[in-house]
């Protein structure tokens, strides 16, 4: 399996698709002005104390404040809390975390008014963003999450993951991270240490040491609700959880984020640097590598996937169903409990990938084809499990009940996404009443003369859709040709598959979109 990473950076939004075998199985998209990002730590400010919850709420710049609960302090929490108050106290000298006292842990069955006060200024980390009305989640237990290994200050603990199933490589790896890391400062060794040598670790070790004593650096000098670690871009983030061997391109269409991942992948694998490509093509890059059309065909309600077979695709507030449809198909030849076998079965393999696809986390109820045989129940739960396993997010999976019924819990951390795949009249803007298509390219043209000849505009791109680029560049003598020799040649037409059939926008040389909606109404 090869597997290509597609990032689209936009004036207003960054988009980040994953594709295995050229098929669409992750995308996430994102505004470039949202300030909240799992990961991100804050100096917070305690606002109210909610002993029924055993919890808090914890303003840290946001419109409704975070929750904080007892379990989510950590044991440490006396320790952090102490050294946090000394910094904010003597700003002027920066504290060692080396050098400082580890207080005993807190009590597991304690409640929140003990250790907290209205007020208390505390550090802390979201581990989920803002879904729907709730406000994020925090920890008070900080760490700092690298590819190999995750470092978390005062903690003296180091943690091997469960997956690396060797008794020797676990206690190599726990011998090797027991004699490099610092003094108070806890390590979880992530499963893609496994193999690793002590140079690479020590390496990312120092690199997250230094993390911490930046942030140390900016809390000397912070104000409340100030924020003290920012995460890694989402998509340096995203890279940094999934990247492995079989990654043959990184693609992306903006210098900055370019460098920015290429400085990465640099760090943690040097010899892999060359496959993050910076792309210049002209057409639209989610174009470019078919993206575009399978976002389209991949988020509407209802996803059809083989032969006639679909899915019905509903999100609550509660969680999400998913309704198994056989549809058109024809009846499997050895009747119908094996037809249902083979509908269920590749249903699942499309559900695994809406899953990742959509981030859907919470509880998932999917209503397969009723089966009868409990060794095919068997073996649809078999499948479901074995595509499940190559999902980062943690889940549980739960066997067939007697109504057909499956049920996921899939771990949320963000709303799930969902695309809106509709597309809103690009004439009319949703007044119901357009002008008549054949007189598209006269509106073009008009558009163009008003850029060149009204505006001085020599140099410009317009999108269009495929279709209708197709229809302009037709014929020896084209109209392209036609308005090239008419208008000038410093500006180009590109198809885009994201627009509507007569939708068309403009952008200037320095790919800045020139808006003519308010004209275009005008006359």
């Amino acid at each position: 399996m090869t597997s290509e990473l597609v990032v689209d950076v936009q004036p207003k939004e960054v988009s980040i698709a994953v594709l295995e075998d050229k098929r669409l199985v992750e995308f996430q998209k994102e505004g470039r002005n949202i300030s909240f990002s799992v990961g991100d730590i804050y100096l917070g400010k305690v606002k109210k104390l909610m002993p029924g919850l055993n919890a808090a709420f914890v303003d840290v710049g946001y419109e409704k404040d975070a929750f904080l609960h007892y379990l989510d302090l950590g044991p440490q929490f006396n320790s952090e809390a102490k050294f946090v108050k000394q910094q904010l106290s003597d700003r002027k000298r920066l504290l060692n975390i080396s050098k400082a006292t580890i207080l005993p842990d807190i009590d597991k069955d304690g409640t929140i008014s003990d250790i907290l006060k209205v007020g208390q200024e505390i550090l802390v980390q979201i581990t989920k963003e803002p879904i729907s009305s709730k406000g994020p989640r925090l920890t008070a237990e900080i760490s700092l999450a690298g590819r190999y290994i995750v470092l978390i200050p005062f903690s003296d603990k180091v943690s091997i993951s469960q997956t690396i199933k060797s008794n020797e490589e676990k206690a190599r790896l726990k011998q090797l991270l027991q004699s490099i890391k610092p003094k108070n400062f806890g390590v979880i060794v992530r499963t893609s240490a496994e193999g690793k040598r002590v140079a690479e670790l020590d390496n990312e070790l120092k690199t997250l040491v230094q993390c911490w004593e930046d942030s140390l650096v900016k809390l000397q000098k912070a104000k409340t609700t100030s924020l003290i670690f920012e995460e890694t871009g989402r998509t340096v983030a995203l890279l940094r959880d999934i990247f492995n061997p079989s990654f043959q391109h990184i693609w992306v269409n903006d210098e900055n984020t370019y460098q920015q991942i290429k400085n990465y992948v640099s760090l943690i694998a040097p010899d892999r640097a060359d496959i993050v490509k910076y792309y210049t093509g002209e057409l639209p890059i989610m174009d470019n590598f078919a993206v575009t059309k399978q976002i389209k065909s991949s988020f509407g309600k209802t996803v059809s996937f083989k032969s006639g077979a679909y899915l019905i695709i509903e999100h609550t507030e509660a969680l999400h169903v998913i309704d198994v449809n056989s549809g058109n198909r024809s009846k499997s030849a050895n009747g119908q409990e094996n037809n249902a076998l083979e509908v269920n079965l590749s249903a699942a393999e499309e559900i695994s990938r809406q899953l990742r696809l959509r981030d859907m986390g919470g509880i998932i109820v999917i209503d397969y084809i009723d089966m009868q045989e409990s060794e095919n129940r068997q073996k649809l739960f078999d499948k479901m499990r074995e595509l499940m396993s190559r999902d980062r997010a943690k889940h549980n999976i739960l066997p067939l009940s007697k109504f057909g019924l499956m049920q996921i819990t899939r771990q949320r951390v963000r709303p799930a996404m969902d695309v809106d795949t509709t597309e809103e009249c690009p004439i009319c803007f949703g007044k119901g009443k357009t002008p008549s298509s054949i007189l598209l390219t006269d509106r073009l043209e008009d558009k163009i003369a008003y850029l060149v000849n009204k505006l001085k505009m020599k140099e410009f791109t317009l999108y269009v859709h495929p279709f209708v680029a197709a229809f302009i560049k037709e014929g020896f003598i084209s109209l392209l040709l036609k308005w090239k020799f008419k208008y000038g040649f410093g500006w180009k037409i590109v198809p885009d598959q994201s627009l509507a059939m007569l939708q068309y926008r403009f952008f200037d040389h320095e790919k800045n979109e020139i808006d003519l909606k308010e004209e275009i109404e005008i006359k």
